[in-house]
């Protein structure tokens, strides 16, 4: 009895640990995307729309990995971005127009709480961050 008690611990941790992506179309999925908008479009220029390579939900936190780009896929000078003109953003230390996002949800709204554009290093797994987003980043943060 001792052994299936463990095994339901394991599985019920297991699943409260999982995430998923919210399907293209989906309100979560736009909720997501407009919620960063208007800082990425605040450094780089509007219009922006987002190519999404990691978008993870569980529990009311989020993380994406995304990659900022004018509609139809044109590339953004980064060294034209307002960003760029205003000193807020050095675009020959950035990795491209890379964004990532740690999000959480409130009420029925999603709220980008930290953001980075071209971060070159893996900010969000400090101990902090993977604390409260462990559910959406936990192969970032070890274990």
């Amino acid at each position: 009895m001792r052994y299936l008690g463990v095994v339901l611990v394991t599985i019920w941790a297991t699943a409260a640990l999982a995430w998923e992506e919210p399907a293209r179309g989906s309100p979560d999925r736009r909720g997501l995307m407009d919620a960063v908008r208007p800082q990425v479009e605040r450094m780089l220029g509007a219009p922006v729309e987002f190519v999404v390579d990691d978008l993870r939900v569980a529990a009311g936190r989020g993380f994406a990995a995304l990659r900022a780009q004018r509609p139809g896929g044109g590339a953004i000078d980064l060294f034209a971005t307002p960003g760029a003109r205003s000193g807020d953003f050095d675009p020959a230390i950035a990795d491209g127009a890379s964004v990532h996002v740690l999000y959480r949800k409130s009420g029925g709204t999603w709220v980008a709480l930290d953001w980075s554009i071209g971060a070159t290093d893996v900010w969000f797994a400090a101990p902090a961050y993977c604390i409260e987003f462990r559910a959406v980043i936990r192969d970032y943060c070890g274990n």
